[in-house]
């Protein structure tokens, strides 16, 4: 039986916020993501698109890069996903080939969400893998750090006019 902290999808949620405030501080778009085994985080990331240059360099590709590394495998049986906006679809298809089996996902992205908003990879049956989604954890807090950040852009824009 999973213990009470592996059903407290908040917790987990709160766990991905707490990364995207991490690339907040780094002037990256404050996305965050953690991967959960059980009741272990067993990867984390934040995006770093911007500081790495390297359009790689998602939050959940990040993580998924750390989860593998600690499991010690490419497939993620098992695992959890908790993301505090809508995956691309390079997370996406990263997420499919990962196998990992639930995605929680803060805010949606309706311009380039894949897990829903523009396109629906994760649950699309024509593929050889499916994930079960959940939409609007969080959904408040998530979009809050996003519309601060967007908010910073364009008041500097106007500061630097």
């Amino acid at each position: 039986m999973p213990s009470e902290r592996a059903t407290d999808h908040s917790f987990y949620m709160n766990e991905a916020l707490a990364e995207a405030r991490k690339a907040l501080a780094l002037r990256e778009v404050p996305i965050g993501a953690v991967i959960v085994r059980g009741d272990e985080i067993v990867g984390r990331g934040h995006n770093r698109t911007e500081s790495s240059k390297d359009p790689r360099a998602h939050a959940e590709m990040l993580a998924i890069g750390e989860a593998c590394k600690k499991l010690g495998g490419w497939r993620l049986p098992g695992c959890r996903l908790y993301v505090t906006a809508e995956p691309c679809a390079m997370c996406a298809g990263a997420i499919l080939l990962a196998r990992i089996e639930e995605v929680y996902i803060g805010v949606m992205d309706p311009k380039a969400g894949a897990c829903g908003s523009l396109f629906d990879l994760l649950e699309d049956p024509r593929l050889n893998h499916q994930a079960k989604v959940c939409r609007g954890l969080l959904e408040e807090d998530c979009g809050q750090i996003l519309k601060e950040f967007f908010r910073m852009l364009r008041a500097e824009k106007r500061t630097t006019k």
